[in-house]
């Protein structure tokens, strides 16, 4: 699909259906699923752990709940918003990014690291936001700026170095799983703009030293990485929590043990209600019921795909494409990591994993995609 092509769309401001009947409930319907399902998992995956440290077996199930409902309320928010007027609140959304990571990065460190700022009610991440701002900067610059990239790539350096700063201060955290994601995302976006491939091989190159440079800077990646090679050589050292999460994929079979039966979560794997609660999902529903939610997954690719080639203009486009990445790429790295088939980082399932900023952050997005599908105007 030639995304730049839409570039010959009309501007945004000029269509004027705002009309929420034209919006693509069927995506509404399949975040609905994802989000029903998330819970009922998030119940399962967590009770034991929340009553083996002292809470209520419903505690964290009912703090998701919550959150969902926060962000449903976002979802209904941002879909009537006018996202042409919101263009104008971009840079300066950058710019507050930019020093809330910074503030991030001095906060209390939790579990060894600074990911987190404490509000009381919840720890929130900016880096969770920080993913959607940077798909909206990027749709919005390519949009304003794409036919003097042509004349002159130099332009490409301000996008990058947006970028390159966020991506640093996210690692610096420390966190290499979500920075990797907000990169390849933002190179398929670049690519859908209609960037020349030369110029986006410049910035792989220019990753990989960074990338290896990070891997011995701290040396427990290293240790994840020989892990990932040979999870079962040391499964009860370093290895421990893949081998766990391999057991409890491989022992699901084709129909699973059944809702609430998974074995591996009686505290043999390290929080299951986090970035490993697919593990906890394959060992109950087995595959046929893990091969449903990636198609649940799929389903929201393709819809998403769909919105951004019927949308209004190019930055819509851009951004109801690279949002929709964002999200699925973000589902298939942690499943890819939970069986094994790349090296472990923190990134959560969307709609599943426990946390408040993910879920916020994933709704928010969800939001913008369907505020885009539902400005279709008759004729486009």
């Amino acid at each position: 699909m030639d995304f730049a092509k839409r570039k010959s769309r009309p501007a945004y401001n000029i269509i004027k259906n705002r009309n929420l009947k034209y919006m693509d409930f069927s995506l509404f319907f399949i975040v609905l699923g994802l989000l029903v399902l998330g819970l009922i998992s998030l119940f399962s995956a967590s009770s034991i752990y929340a009553a083996n440290k002292g809470l209520d077996s419903l505690f964290y199930a009912k703090r998701q709940a919550l959150w969902m409902l926060l962000g449903l309320g976002f979802t209904a928010v941002i879909a009537r918003m006018d996202l042409e007027k919101m263009r104008g609140f971009i840079k300066p959304a950058v710019v507050l990014t930019v020093v809330l990571l910074a503030v991030t990065l001095v906060m209390p460190p939790i579990a060894h690291v600074r990911r987190w700022i404490p509000l009381g009610f919840m720890n929130f991440q900016m880096s969770e936001f920080a993913k959607i701002v940077l798909i909206l900067y990027l749709a919005d610059f390519f949009d304003r700026n794409m036919s003097h990239i042509s004349a002159d790539p130099r332009q490409l350096f301000k996008p990058l170095g947006t970028m390159s700063v966020m991506l640093a201060l996210i690692a610096l955290e420390p966190d290499l799983g979500t920075p990797t994601l907000m990169f390849g995302t933002a190179l398929l976006v670049f690519f859908a703009a209609g960037v020349k491939p030369r110029f986006i091989l410049m910035p792989i190159a220019a990753m990989v030293p960074l990338f290896i440079l990070e891997l011995f800077r701290h040396p427990y990646r290293l240790i994840r990485l020989k892990t990932f090679l040979s999870p079962w050589q040391d499964a009860s050292g370093a290895g421990y929590q893949l081998a766990q999460s391999l057991l409890a994929v491989g022992s699901g079979g084709w129909f699973g043990k059944g809702l609430g039966a998974s074995q591996l979560k009686l505290l043999y794997l390290p929080e299951p209600h986090t970035d490993f609660i697919f593990s906890v999902i394959a060992e109950e529903l087995g595959f046929l019921g893990s091969l449903a939610i990636v198609l649940l997954f799929l389903a929201l690719l393709i819809k998403g795909v769909r919105i951004a080639r019927n949308a209004p203009s190019f930055y819509t486009t851009l951004a109801a494409l690279g949002l929709t990445l964002m999200i699925v790429l973000q589902a298939f790295f942690n499943v890819a990591m939970t069986t094994g088939l790349i090296p472990t980082k923190g990134l959560p399932l969307p709609f599943f994993s426990y946390g408040g900023s993910s879920i916020l952050s994933t709704l928010t997005a969800v939001g913008i995609i369907l505020n885009i599908s539902a400005h279709r105007n008759q004729g486009i």
